[in-house]
């Protein structure tokens, strides 16, 4: 019965990522696609690269920042949503819209939020006093990250929030009761009880924003292609320019391939902390 899933899986991630490994050890471009092995030549080439080593760091500052945002205000956004209160469904409609539209589609609409000259953002902050003039979002490398760190946070929340919103369901009624016959407070409750009996749950969501981040290269390359002065370039997006747009197919995989020992490293990581912390 698991035969055809695992077929399914075989094919869509298995053959590519096996692609991907004789790729990297090729010098195949989109001119030449004859194939002849080189070793590690595109390896070396790549880490001779300043911008892979920049792209590596924007990953890690995009990824890690990302994670603890979608945590956090997934938390937080999943308390509102277990509260009773009227109109409580279509709240839930308008917080999954984030997640259930397409990513392009969502970028694209903050691309003109931040936009240097339109920006409803700026209009705003303007006449609340805030600043004088535009922001230019997108055009500064420290509001360029900002924005794209910004942009995955909104996307990713409603996820993380539904994943966590199953771990407080899941708390019995019982224990929160005798915590509030024994006096605790909004808050004491909250970190003493909530949060410890869902911090499995709270890194599982971790755990996917961190995936999806770190793989991602929709929002980065929709609002600044990497720019301004590859300050916002990740490695996924990295490796398109070189293997795509650059034509050096070789290298653009060994870009690409690079993901998976860290990613893998991260997981292993995460999931091993949730064991602990099932255990204890």
């Amino acid at each position: 019965m698991l035969l055809p899933s695992v077929v399914y899986i075989a094919a869509l991630v298995g053959v590519p990522f096996l692609l991907a490994v004789a790729f990297a050890f090729s010098d195949v471009t989109t001119g030449d696609p004859s194939f002849d092995f080189v070793g590690f030549r595109n390896f070396t080439a790549v880490f001779d690269d300043g911008v892979f080593w920049r792209a590596l760091r924007n990953t890690l500052v995009f990824t890690l920042a990302s994670m603890a945002l979608i945590v956090v205000f997934g938390k937080i956004l999943a308390n509102i949503l277990v509260a009773e209160f009227r109109g409580k469904w279509f709240v839930r409609f308008l917080v999954l819209l984030p997640w259930t539209t397409p990513v392009s589609l969502s970028t694209i609409s903050w691309l003109w939020f931040l936009d240097s000259i339109y920006s409803p953002v700026d209009w705003v902050l303007r006449h609340l006093g805030l600043i004088d003039g535009n922001v230019v979002w997108l055009g500064r490398p420290g509001t360029a990250m900002a924005s794209v760190i910004a942009v995955q946070t909104w996307r990713l929340t409603p996820l993380a929030a539904v994943i966590v919103m199953a771990g407080l369901v899941a708390i019995p009624r019982d224990v929160d009761e005798a915590a509030r016959i024994d006096g605790a407070g909004f808050w004491r409750r909250m970190f003493e009880v909530t949060i410890p009996l869902t911090l499995p749950v709270i890194a599982v969501a971790g755990l996917f924003g961190a995936i999806m981040t770190f793989t991602d290269m929709t929002v980065p390359f929709v609002l600044t292609r990497g720019g301004p002065t590859h300050s916002t370039d990740v490695l996924a997006s990295w490796a398109y320019f070189r293997g795509i747009e650059g034509g050096d197919v070789g290298q653009g995989a060994a870009i690409a391939l690079f993901l998976f020992p860290l990613l893998l490293a991260g997981a292993v990581a995460i999931l091993r902390a949730v064991r602990r912390l099932e255990a204890g």
